[in-house]
């Protein structure tokens, strides 16, 4: 598992994301700057993430990720 791949993944599921993902060895910090996380509380947002790698995180290819969820309003 690699961060590109779990890019890669994000933006597949979150088509109008922004999204940066570093970090290796199964634990990985993804930025992701969406619109659509608008008016939502974080566990939502967070839950919109790991739906893009719940196959990755079941599987335990993908150990942790810390998740940074925010707005382009929010960013700026």
């Amino acid at each position: 598992m690699n961060p590109e791949l779990i890019q890669q993944l994000i933006e597949q599921g979150m088509p109008s994301a922004k999204v940066e993902v570093s970090g290796g060895e199964g634990k990985f910090i993804a930025q992701v700057i969406s619109d659509q996380f608008t008016g939502l509380p974080l566990i939502k947002r967070h839950k919109l993430i790991y739906a893009c790698v719940h196959d990755e995180i079941a599987s335990g290819e993908l150990h942790a990720l810390t998740i940074v969820a925010k707005t382009s309003a929010e960013m700026a």
